[in-house]
């Protein structure tokens, strides 16, 4: 045998066609892994947005709530000023509470369903 038919390596055919079918999977397999890990960053983007957009609606929300309520309670220290008698403040204060309780009750109940709404939408899967 020659100097260089010996230096020579010759993969037999079969393994040839063995390695290459397994190298054809693995890219096969590896495009398949980047087309989901991109299909699910696009998922995470597309919720990171809803999340952000429901935040911003909570947000909204209670400062507005917060608003009326500060408005509510200088109304009624306006009411105090012009308070007559102790029975008058009383029942100022009363009316006042009274008016506070239904608007908090109300502005609960509203801020829950907007954050189920906004827990929903973004755990809703994406079309």
């Amino acid at each position: 045998m020659s100097e260089v038919g010996r230096d020579r390596f010759e993969i037999p055919k079969e393994m040839r066609s063995m390695a290459e079918a397994s190298l054809d999977q693995a890219r096969k397999a590896f495009e398949k892994f980047l087309a989901s890990a991109q299909q699910t960053a696009g998922s995470i983007e597309e919720r990171g947005a809803t999340v952000r957009a429901g935040a911003k609606d909570i947000t909204g929300t209670a400062i507005s709530y917060a608003e009326k309520n500060v408005q509510a309670s200088l109304d009624f220290a306006q009411s105090l000023l012009h308070a007559k008698d102790l029975s008058d403040v009383m029942r100022l204060h009363s009316e006042y509470v009274q008016a506070q309780m239904r608007a908090l009750a109300e502005q609960a109940s509203e801020m829950g369903q907007i954050v189920s709404r906004v827990a929903i939408d973004a755990t809703k899967p994406k079309s």
